[in-house]
């Protein structure tokens, strides 16, 4: 166990949250703390209160101009100084990309549904140890991607952009291994504009769904096993 047992998690828009790595944090007797982002909330933590921070996705972008976001990425420059670990998903991953020296711009094409990532010889020494293969099949949204600093390592690519990676205290996945079968659900109904934007239909994410999110339950708890080494 960690100093304090105590977990901080970031939601950036409620429907995307832990999933199933709270359940995790839970069963090793942390304490979570989640909190909805604003500019208040986020300046009132004191991060010598937490073992590791989480901060979770949503569909603003890093460059828009919200005030918390800005307070996001202190908290993140704090978390740096201090050697809390983070732990960041999506929209995460790409405010530490941003907070880390990296530059966040939008992507050519969007990855949004189930696709695969290759694993770096890095990762697979890291993050994705204990995971047979250098392939993983994950679940993706996002439209965004980022540049990273030389002394940032890459732990897992797809064939157009950087997907998980690390920089000193701090794990970035720009794909999603925490959802559920009922978080996938919610988003499709949430973000149907921009399916129907993409010309995407839903139908083929719940498509094998129960096959799929159980096979990448069993990668998010392998992957949370080798970040929860960076607490103790």
């Amino acid at each position: 166990m960690g100093r304090t047992n105590q977990i901080l998690c970031i939601e950036n828009i409620s429907i995307e949250t832990l999933g199933n790595i709270k359940s995790y944090l839970l069963s090793d007797g942390f304490k979570v703390k989640e909190i909805l982002a604003t500019s208040k909330i986020i300046k009132s933590q004191n991060l010598t209160d937490y073992d590791a921070v989480f901060i979770l996705g949503g569909p603003m972008s890093v460059n828009d101009n919200f005030e918390y976001l800005l307070e996001e990425k202190k908290l993140i420059q704090s978390s740096f100084n201090l050697g809390v670990p983070m732990f960041g998903i999506c929209l995460g991953s790409q405010l530490i990309a941003s907070s880390c020296g990296g530059k966040v711009y939008q992507g050519p094409k969007k990855e949004i549904g189930w696709g695969e990532v290759h694993i770096t010889s890095k990762g697979q020494s890291s993050i994705f140890d204990k995971i047979l293969g250098n392939k993983i099949r994950v679940f993706h949204w996002h439209g965004d991607t980022f540049t990273l600093p030389n002394d940032a390592e890459i732990l897992s690519e797809s064939d157009l952009y950087i997907q998980a990676f690390r920089f000193k205290n701090a794990i970035g996945l720009q794909f999603h291994l925490e959802v559920t079968k009922n978080m996938i659900q919610n988003w499709i109904r949430e973000y149907h504009k921009e399916l129907k934007n993409e010309k995407i239909s839903g139908d083929r994410f719940v498509d094998d769904i129960d096959k799929n999110v159980s096979e990448l339950k069993n990668i998010s708890k392998i992957v949370y096993e080798n970040f929860k080494s960076m607490i103790e």
